[in-house]
């Protein structure tokens, strides 16, 4: 009977890492990026492109963002926000910022909020979203990214 379970055991070990092994084949193999890494200099640099093309008309070429981004414009809207180490970019983790990112500040803003930011989900895929995350993380200051880190974990 111990014998069986432990047979048992080890089938179970080995479907979970095949089937592990090929997820991880496909994620490669369809060219996504799972995370944003401001370590990875090719990825920076394809995001810095995404960025300066799609983002920085209202976050500013340097992140800076609009100016008095904490007040509400005339039309009750808010200004774009920095997302250098000023803004509130990096309170927030990755999976936010991708879903902001790709599906426009509704999908984790409450009900009936309006923004002038548009959803990028139809003009860029996936790994251009993450790639553009990657260039704006690796403008943080050190300590900033691993506090961004930490939120990341949890």
């Amino acid at each position: 009977m111990a014998r069986m379970s432990r047979t048992v055991g080890v089938t179970l070990f080995a479907v979970f890492l095949i089937v592990g092994s090929l997820a991880l084949w496909y994620e490669r193999r369809a060219g996504t990026t799972v995370r944003a890494d401001p370590t990875d200099a090719s990825l920076v640099s394809l995001g810095r492109i995404i960025y300066d093309k799609h983002c920085a008309s209202c976050h500013g070429f340097k992140l800076e963002g609009q100016p008095d981004w904490r007040a509400r414009l005339p039309s009750g809207r808010m200004p774009a926000p920095p997302h250098d180490a000023s803004g509130h970019t990096w309170h927030h983790p990755d999976d936010v910022l991708f879903d902001i990112t790709k599906g426009g500040v509704q999908t984790h803003a409450p009900k009936g909020y309006q923004s002038d930011m548009p959803a990028f989900g139809g003009v860029l895929d996936d790994s251009e979203i993450w790639a553009a995350l990657s260039y704006i993380k690796s403008m943080w200051p050190p300590e900033i990214r691993d506090k961004h880190s930490l939120m990341n974990r949890e």
